[in-house]
């Protein structure tokens, strides 16, 4: 059985997501844990104007969750309950993928707190991926590697975007090398080609974010065309770092051994918040069917964000959430979300 994981514009049959439960996501004052109900609502609900949502929720959490996620009700959105330590689906759920003739799999990798940090806690978030493929009705594809979908990026062609931090981690696959890795990716999804990135932005490798990865940093809209997160201030760490992802582009190819169209999308301008220089990325954008629900921060660059996606995905409607809230619990509305494919059984 050969398995590929679709490029993310390929057609969704749905989105799933998960919802913040009691600790870090969804914060310890009323004000903070209203400011991540919303905000995960204000992604399920944009999402559900293109595509049916499955929102997971902490059977504690239920009750409260419905009245935030009925609260537009011209876009339905379905529950399902399973227990949660946490709200990032992009990398507790599977990754799916398809087969030559039509069959929906789910990639099940090991899920550990984005390499056993101290303050993570992942006994009911490592069962999800599980839960998902399940409920989604597709064959589970078991993998014995530690991995997150937010740290990979395909072009759905075999092409496959990771960093030497996430993959490589000694808190994820210590005794693993990129040959191992590059051959269950080619076993998992289907991957032909590996870009190797150095390292993800400099906030996400603090203390609370997931040691780099790829999904705030590149993304491929199309084939041989690759979003790059632009941190053009010198001021800001980042500078050095998407200079770096840059010269990795400039020196590789895709699976069809094309050069890469390189469009550089800039950072917000703002550079701090009160933790530490941010990692504020418009790369951290989902997909959706006619779609692209694109992070914005109240800053001057979200316009010429916005245009630039628009561009890179001719024929959909860029919707723009403010992603401040996410960002300030670790991530990003790609990081939030899920999607399955829709599959065509083969005749």
């Amino acid at each position: 059985m050969q398995w590929r994981m679709p490029a993310e514009g390929a057609r969704h049959q749905r989105t799933w997501m998960a919802y913040p439960s009691a600790g870090y996501s969804l914060g310890a004052t009323a004000e903070e844990q209203h400011d991540a109900r919303t905000a995960w609502a204000e992604v399920a609900h944009a999402v559900a104007r293109f595509e049916p949502v499955t929102v997971v929720v902490d059977p504690d959490e239920t009750a409260v969750a419905r009245t935030y996620l009925s609260a537009e009700s011209t876009f339905e959105v379905d529950i399902l309950e399973a227990p949660l330590n946490d709200a990032w689906m992009r990398d507790i759920g599977p990754t799916f993928v398809v087969s030559e003739d039509g069959r929906l799999g789910g990639v099940d990798w090991v899920f550990n707190g984005w390499g056993a940090q101290d303050w993570a806690r992942w006994d009911k978030d490592s069962k999800i991926g599980a839960f998902v493929v399940r409920n989604s009705g597709a064959e589970s594809v078991e993998s014995p590697i530690v991995n997150e979908g937010g740290g990979i990026q395909v072009d759905g062609l075999g092409t496959v975007l990771v960093t030497e931090t996430v993959q490589l981690d000694p808190g994820r696959n210590p005794t693993l090398s990129k040959a191992d890795i590059e051959a269950e990716l080619a076993r998992t999804i289907g991957a032909t080609t590996v870009i190797w990135l150095p390292r993800g932005l400099t906030r996400d490798s603090e203390e609370f974010g997931t040691r780099g990865h790829v999904d705030i940093v590149a993304a491929i809209p199309s084939p041989g065309v690759v979003l790059v997160h632009d941190q053009r201030n010198p001021e800001h760490p980042d500078h050095e770092v998407s200079k770096a992802v840059l010269e990795v582009f400039e020196n590789s190819t895709d699976a069809r051994g094309e050069k890469w169209t390189i469009v550089k999308v800039p950072a917000p301008q703002v550079l701090r918040d009160d933790e530490g220089f941010v990692d504020y990325s418009y790369i951290n954008h989902y997909v959706v069917n006619d779609g692209v629900i694109a992070c914005s921060f109240g800053d001057h660059a979200d316009e010429e964000a916005a245009a630039i996606l628009s561009a890179a995905y001719p024929g959909r409607t860029v919707v723009s959430v403010d992603a401040r809230p996410i960002f300030a619990r670790g991530g990003g509305i790609h990081c939030i979300t899920q999607n399955q494919p829709h599959v065509q059984p083969a005749v």
